[in-house]
């Protein structure tokens, strides 16, 4: 995540800054709520090494939709499916990202290989040829063995 206009020391929505009585607040819940989303696994602030919790910016957003799905209805377990589901979505789109850059350095490579540009493969002794696209190395026939293959049955 990008940091911009920022102060370099700046805490970022991911920086676990908030102890658990300002995130209450700031989420517009009562601690032991927190504490009760924290066992659940709904969330999960960072740890002091006292064992403390640390909320970050994006916990409280987290603890805010919470809330929210909450009011209008959905049960604990749903709001975790929720979750859940929000997170596999955001993984796939992650990787469908990673494919796409995948396939433009694919197909830049391919329009490369079609401008004229050398491609080198295995020679007749083992050794590395440039070639053309599209071309083989000439093949020089040194042996007149016959090779007789039998498939096992």
């Amino acid at each position: 995540m990008a940091r911009t206009n920022q102060h370099p020391m700046a805490p970022d929505d991911e920086t676990p800054v908030f102890v658990i009585s300002v995130a209450a607040q700031l989420a517009g819940m009562h601690a032991q709520t927190l504490r009760q989303y924290d066992r659940l696994g709904l969330v999960s602030p960072s740890r002091t090494q006292g064992g403390g919790r640390r909320y970050s910016g994006r916990d409280v957003s987290l603890l805010r939709e919470i809330q929210r799905l909450s009011q209008d209805g959905v049960s604990l377990a749903g709001i975790q499916r929720i979750l859940d589901l929000e997170n596999q979505v955001e993984a796939l789109r992650s990787r469908v990202a990673e494919l796409v850059m995948e396939l433009d350095t694919a197909r830049s490579t391919l329009a490369r290989e079609r401008s004229g540009e050398r491609v080198f493969a295995a020679g007749p002794r083992g050794d590395v040829v440039a070639v053309r696209p599209g071309q083989r190395p000439k093949r020089t026939f040194a042996s007149q063995a016959l090779v007789v293959w039998r498939p096992q049955r």
